[in-house]
């Protein structure tokens, strides 16, 4: 993992929460409980929530798989996950969380049914790597599941994009202090591939018997899904 990146998130995270909430207008949230449903999850499954942050997309994989399921979430950055732990304390529920390099994890093979990362692959210095490396983790017919930033396009797309570059980085500064951090989150966003181009990457790691991609809020984001294969 790039230095510089972890330690720009770990400038930010003691207001990342609240940044979030804001600049989507809670909209992550809504993203988040997608990507738990279409995942598949179901009750007593281990699940491995990659670049978990402060631990919201592991809290709704513990909520659904129930107490005989088992999540662990994993970060790169440190300060992101501390507050991880006191979050699942208050919400009452028993997540594992730990310091990890998602190209890098230190699980056995085929352990998961679902290993999932949220608004973090494109920021691994190899994606390609990445994806192979949840593969690994999972077990064969578990899922990979990505939830990652589109490109929306047409007036919503306009606007979208808009908001992103003109206006976000000034209320990231506000927040959080660090204008750098929110122009550089959206800038990596509109560079990333999304949509048939992220497919066509999932593909390239030759990992996954099939793939398909959920759009979200007129693209603004995607759920993939990939199937490991056996």
């Amino acid at each position: 993992m790039s230095a510089e990146v972890r330690t720009m998130f770990a400038r930010i995270a003691p207001r990342y929460d609240l940044a979030n909430q804001v600049l989507s207008f809670g909209v992550h949230r809504l993203w988040r409980r997608a990507a738990v449903r279409l995942s598949g999850a179901t009750a007593g499954d281990a699940v491995l929530d990659c670049a978990t942050g402060t631990g919201d997309l592991a809290l709704a994989f513990k909520r659904r798989i129930g107490p005989r399921g088992t999540v662990i979430g994993t970060d790169f950055c440190r300060e992101m996950l501390a507050p991880a732990p006191e979050k699942a304390r208050r919400a009452g529920l028993d997540v594992r969380f730990e310091v990890a390099d998602a190209m890098a994890l230190p699980y056995p093979d085929r352990t998961f049914e679902v290993a999932s990362i949220a608004f973090g692959i494109r920021n691994v210095d190899d994606p390609l790597r990445c994806l192979r490396e949840l593969s690994r983790v999972a077990k064969p017919g578990g899922r990979v599941v990505v939830l990652e930033f589109g490109q929306p396009t047409g007036v919503f797309g306009r606007l979208f994009r808009f908001y992103s570059r003109q206006l976000m980085p000034r209320i990231g500064a506000l927040l959080t202090g660090d204008r750098e951090a929110y122009e550089y989150l959206p800038r990596t966003a509109a560079a990333f591939p999304s949509g048939d181009r992220f497919l066509a990457l999932m593909r390239e790691a030759g990992t996954f018997s099939s793939l398909i991609a959920h759009p979200l809020t007129f693209g603004t984001a995607f759920v993939y899904v990939g199937t490991v294969a056996h």
